[in-house]
């Protein structure tokens, strides 16, 4: 992550004042913003990063599925098939935030050139300093997967 990307406003921000835990992550996708973006609404469908640990060995779908641009209000995603946490903000093609068991995530697409872009992602989340220390650990490594699944993904399947 770049100090500009950390610096910049993200719309989880304005849902957690005086955070206990702020992480960022993101990835660069040899795509435009437009491949990734699909991949971003899949969320609704499965995790998308350990699928052993967190969809119970139910792959994350692979190829695209054409889904409607989620709304304030739609779950989040499914896990073990069940439903997970609430999108709280979206703007189509540029981000989409949600709540789940008491963080706040923004996953933001940046246009960096005509077949380039950067997935980011910010998590958010007031609670006490160990909870904190164990969240950023297992974000650490379950968002991380996440974020290049979703390149892989973007890149293989870009329009």
């Amino acid at each position: 992550m770049s100090d500009d990307e950390i610096a910049r406003g993200y719309p989880c921000d304005d849902f957690v004042t005086s955070p206990t835990l702020k992480a960022w992550r993101g990835v660069t996708v040899e795509a435009p913003v437009d491949a990734v973006w699909p991949w971003v609404v899949q969320l609704r469908l499965a995790p998308y990063s350990y699928d052993w640990i967190d969809n119970l060995g139910r792959r994350s779908p692979r190829e695209p599925v054409a889904l409607p641009d989620p709304r304030v209000g739609d779950k989040f995603t499914a896990a073990g098939g069940r439903e997970l946490g609430r999108i709280v903000s979206v703007a189509p093609g540029e981000q989409l935030t949600a709540a789940i068991m008491g963080a706040f995530m923004s996953y933001v697409l940046v246009p960096r050139d005509r077949d380039t872009s950067r997935l980011l992602l910010k998590v958010v989340m007031r609670t006490n300093r160990l909870v904190a220390i164990g969240v950023s650990v297992g974000d650490l490594l379950m968002a991380r997967r996440q974020l290049l699944n979703f390149k892989q993904l973007a890149e293989r399947h870009r329009r």
